[in-house]
């Protein structure tokens, strides 16, 4: 995986500092830090940085290709998972490759076939091209938004990059927020809606989109979107389709020059992940899987069972590791750790986000690329195949709203009142449902409750997961280590969204048809245990810390910029109770408490560091 920026422009190509360019280039060192490299032409210059995961020689970037006399420039961020078939269709249309790289499969794709090269991709891709002979800049972004793509229009340029803050480190792009910024600060954080860079003009490109701007036009398309369709198979022919869908997935995202392991929970999708690439690399000469795991200093101590986290998961994966013989490995995190590096994952973020949560992640994957270049993960599994309790609990499958943020009003008696009137918190947040609910591609047949059910998965999926994608590129990106995520295969996702519910939830078990696919690969009892969420500390000192902290800020509140945006009175009364018997589940079902401290702790440094100018 890698870094990518650059900027355009037609009118003013004295705008095209070298300078400029390579601080947005710097920008994303975590991402590629082996190498970095710029290019600068008439109307365009390019920056990239490099991890290097495949074909170490010929893959450096920017590169260019010519055809004729034209030259085709490209960065890219991603991986390729069907190279060996694009390679043998450009081969047998006579095209002349020079290297085993990704890139360039990529970039000859597009000189074969323009933008139409994008449905024979498959992979987690965002990149951008330059044809100097037609002047346009091309950019594209993979099916479900696994790689990120910002960018911007000021004065007369325009830039794009991998994150927000390549961006902003451009002289031109002010970090000022406006009604909508705010909006999607206080009422949809840590979520973020799929297209909003939060701060003014900053766009995302959204998942499965292209964009070309030329010097007359700026124009987006779409090349994928979920389709609705009645599903034909029986039961015993989808179990096989999942099970083979699902290895498949995983089996060729295993291409890589450097180390790759797996991040291994001991529960369903990290298992079926981690016994499936054991068995490959076992097969193939005896090669030991290294397999990781999470967990907190004193957990063990604390760790009370709940409906929404029922089981520690380090005896769990334990217990795994050892069926797969896998060089097994869990990570222990103290709490003082983890509160240092709340504002670490708040700048691989660019924003405030899941506090505590993102910050664990971040110090998991600094600690896996010890080890390794490259892990798979299971992240969206629930999503696919409906394990969250939104599938499964009638006030959450029935809110008017996201089911995540049904509780949002929790959080809203925190806020400045003229802050809370000037972001129209309840407005927002249902245009933006309303707007997500009209992307759903129905389907005549359905019943009421299939409707409903449908539209439940597609808000998993294209609201939901975009939350868990951003944040597992942000902080394995951080580290420099790349992630990869099988069960976010486009094949998997959009066969499996088809799939009738009484099939989904056979058993009436969260996951079922995906438990009694996997049946005779995993153990039974990984395969029936119930699902239990990414780990967090259970430790009363966090808690404790953040109270503190929040009390700290509280009495200088005349120069703090955190309460600009909160009611420091309504802030005070909350953090001088008693908070360890307190419930506020302010963002899902495990946000509580604590992270909602270190989450305003977040905005505050963000506020500061960022310099963000609200208007």
């Amino acid at each position: 995986m890698c870094g990518i920026c650059g900027m355009v422009a037609f009118n003013e190509p004295a705008k095209l500092r070298e300078a400029d360019l390579a601080l947005m280039n710097d920008q994303h060192v975590a991402r590629g830090p082996d190498v970095g490299k710029l290019w600068v032409d008439k109307y365009v210059a390019f920056g990239h940085r490099r991890l290097i995961v495949i074909d170490p020689e010929g893959g450096e970037q920017p590169m260019q290709r010519l055809r004729g006399e034209q030259a085709y420039t490209i960065v890219y961020n991603g991986e390729l998972y069907n190279m060996e078939e694009l390679r043998a269709a450009l081969l047998a249309r006579g095209c002349q490759l020079s290297s085993r790289s990704d890139t360039e499969l990529i970039l000859m794709a597009y000189m074969e076939w323009g933008g139409d090269c994008l449905a024979k991709l498959n992979g987690i891709f965002a990149f951008a091209i330059w044809d100097a002979g037609r002047e346009k800049l091309f950019l594209a972004r993979d099916r479900l938004g696994v790689k990120p793509l910002f960018y911007t229009k000021q004065k007369n340029i325009f830039l794009f990059a991998s994150e927000i803050k390549g961006l902003l480190s451009h002289p031109d792009v002010p970090a000022r927020i406006t009604k909508e910024g705010l909006s999607e600060l206080l009422i949809m954080a840590p979520a973020r809606t799929p297209g909003c860079g939060v701060f003014d003009g900053v766009k995302e490109l959204l998942p499965g989109c292209w964009l070309e701007l030329s010097r007359e036009h700026l124009t987006h398309g779409q090349y994928f979107r979920l389709e609705s369709y009645k599903h034909e198979d029986d039961w015993n022919v989808t179990l096989k389709k999942v099970r083979d869908l699902v290895q498949e997935a995983i089996t060729k995202q295993l291409v890589s020059d450097v180390a790759l392991g797996a991040m291994l929970s001991g529960g369903l999708d990290s298992s079926t992940i981690a016994c499936t690439i054991s068995n490959l690399f076992q097969s193939a000469g005896n090669k030991i899987l290294p397999t990781f795991a999470i967990d907190y200093v004193g957990n063990k101590d604390f760790f009370t069972t709940n409906e929404f986290q029922p089981t520690a998961d380090t005896p769990w994966a334990k217990k795994m590791a050892d069926h797969i013989g896998s060089e097994h490995r869990t990570i222990y995190l103290e709490q003082d750790e983890l509160e240092g590096k709340l504002l670490d994952a708040m700048r691989a973020r660019d924003l405030p986000g899941m506090a505590d949560v993102d910050a664990s992640l971040l110090l998991f994957c600094r600690e896996i690329k010890k080890d390794c270049t490259v892990v798979l993960s299971g992240e969206c599994a629930d999503e696919v195949f409906g394990g969250y309790p939104w599938f499964h609990r009638a006030e959450m499958l029935e809110a008017p709203t996201f089911p995540w943020a049904r509780l949002f009003g929790e959080r809203l008696p925190f806020l400045n009142p003229e802050v809370l009137s000037g972001a129209e918190a309840l407005s927002y947040l249902d245009r933006c449902y309303t707007e997500a609910l009209a992307e759903v591609p129905r389907l005549a047949s359905d019943t009421k409750e299939e409707a409903r059910l449908r539209e439940i998965s597609y808000l998993s999926l294209m609201r939901w997961m975009p939350i868990l994608l951003d944040r597992k590129d942000r902080m394995s990106m951080a580290s420099g280590l790349e992630v990869r995520v099988p069960f976010c295969d486009h094949e998997l996702v959009q066969y499996a969204f088809n799939i009738p519910w009484e099939m989904k939830n056979y058993g009436e078990r969260e996951k079922g048809l995906l438990r009694e696919a996997l049946r005779g690969i995993l153990p039974d009892e990984i395969c029936q245990r119930k699902k239990s969420p990414y780990p967090k500390t259970h430790h009363p000192q966090y808690l404790a810390r953040m109270q503190l902290k929040i009390k700290e800020l509280l009495k200088k509140q005349s120069e703090v910029p955190l309460f600009q945006l909160l009611d420091a009175n309504s802030v005070k009364r909350f953090v001088e109770q008693d908070l360890t018997k307190k419930h506020l589940p302010w963002f899902g079902q495990l946000l509580n408490v604590p992270a909602l401290l270190a989450h305003w702790l977040q905005i505050n440094s963000w506020l500061k560091e960022y310099q963000v100018e609200v208007s």
